[in-house]
């Protein structure tokens, strides 16, 4: 069974950095890429990075670049999410997500291209 499960959100000031943390349980970690999605109130769930399986690539939205990295540690089976610089609109549920394809050549970027969700965690950012 997968499991996902996120830690690290909190309520912070805008300009700071928090680090989130997901980890996975239940299949072969270090073969899926991951990645990791938000949603803010009335908004669409959106693609915010993710990782290659062999960690060779990553891709971020542009909304985020230069301020947030995605990392993984396999022997951890643990995805991170280090976000520096936040700012209110970063406020959202954040979830990792692994799909159901193994391997592969790229990162996948849209939410039907994963399969399996944590629960997510709240991140709130104030002005």
């Amino acid at each position: 069974q997968v499991q996902l499960v996120e830690s690290g959100g909190g309520l912070v000031q805008s300009g700071v950095s928090l680090r989130l943390s997901c980890v996975a349980d239940g299949f072969p970690f270090s073969i899926y890429t991951m990645g990791w999605f938000r949603q803010a109130p009335g908004k669409e769930r959106e693609f915010v990075a993710g990782i290659l399986w062999n960690g060779g690539d990553t891709a971020y939205a542009d909304s985020v670049k230069g301020r947030f990295a995605i990392s993984r540690d396999d022997l951890k089976k643990t995805v991170y999410l280090q976000m520096n610089s936040l700012r209110p609109e970063d406020t959202a549920v954040y979830y990792c997500a692994s799909p159901v394809r193994r391997w592969g050549g790229r990162v996948y970027m849209e939410s039907d291209e994963y399969s399996y969700w944590g629960q997510g965690t709240q991140v709130t950012v104030s002005s």
